[in-house]
């Protein structure tokens, strides 16, 4: 596909992220641009496409545009834009009482998208992008990788739909309205895989980590996961059981960040011990 040329003249930063940058349409206040970092061409086009499928699916979530490329280069993707939008993080950061409102209105959204089932065919298995992500990793051995290949393999398979970065942050709300937003790894498969990221990311993370990507204390990104848990799972299921289940889980992102940083990191591999044994 032809991005389409576009000028950055138009439009004005917004924010940040982890891939790219988010800038305002200056002349049509409608449109948003998703805009990635220099040399990320063929992942803003994967997102668009998965972002399409998964808006024509229903699921809430601001409206795909096109394919574009900016004067320097960038490729990016145009959505449009909801006004006055706030993720959860920034939510709960700016207004900790509200933490224990917050996480259950998260927890209810995460469980309709976990209910969604998912034409297969036009989606890839979570469990695909898990093995291709191990064969790719070089900081664990041939043996741990089998170890963990087996404990991926023997997770119930399910058809539903899975965000593939199920942050706190990538849920966002206006009035009565939410959306989930960055479905570029979006897939389906067991909604574990989904639940891990959450709890990577309120628990696992380090304080700088959180504090920066969160704008929140560690300990109000912990106490958000208190509150979803028993909401996602069940009042009658004791934390450290719903904590059990879903470490391995949280820390198989390991993989991930690990291939981002391109260094190993020992204080995320804690809920692998046990498999690795």
């Amino acid at each position: 596909m032809t991005p389409t040329k576009i000028s950055l003249k138009d439009f004005v930063l917004s924010g940040g992220g982890f891939n790219g940058d988010s800038y305002d349409c200056v002349s049509d206040p409608s449109l948003m641009l998703k805009l990635y970092f220099p040399g990320k061409i063929q992942q803003p086009l994967d997102e668009m496409l998965t972002a399409r499928k998964v808006f024509d699916m229903g699921i809430p979530t601001p409206e795909p545009g096109g394919y574009v490329e900016t004067e320097d280069g960038r490729y990016g993707i145009l959505f449009r834009r909801i006004p006055g939008k706030v993720s959860y993080s920034r939510a709960t950061g700016d207004h900790p009482e509200n933490v224990r409102r917050y996480a259950a209105e998260f927890a209810r959204m995460c469980l309709q998208l976990h209910a969604i089932h998912v034409d297969t065919t036009q989606f890839e298995n979570v469990k695909d992008r898990y093995y291709r992500l191990l064969a790719e990793s070089s900081f664990f051995s041939k043996t741990e990788k089998d170890k963990i290949a087996r404990f991926i393999a023997d997770t119930p398979d399910e058809d539903t739909a899975v965000h593939g970065d199920l942050q706190y942050s990538n849920a966002v709300f206006v009035g009565d309205k939410r959306y989930f937003i960055d479905l570029g790894d979006f897939c389906f498969g067991n909604h574990l895989f989904d639940v891990g990221m959450v709890y990577l990311s309120c628990c696992l993370s380090d304080e700088s980590f959180i504090r920066e990507t969160f704008h929140m204390p560690k300990q109000l990104a912990v106490r958000f996961w208190e509150h979803f848990a028993p909401v996602y799972f069940g009042e009658g299921i004791p934390l450290k059981e719903i904590e059990q289940l879903i470490l391995p889980y949280a820390s198989l992102k390991t993989l991930i960040v690990e291939r981002d940083s391109r260094c190993p990191m020992p204080g995320l591999r804690v809920g692998l011990e046990p498999i690795l044994k």
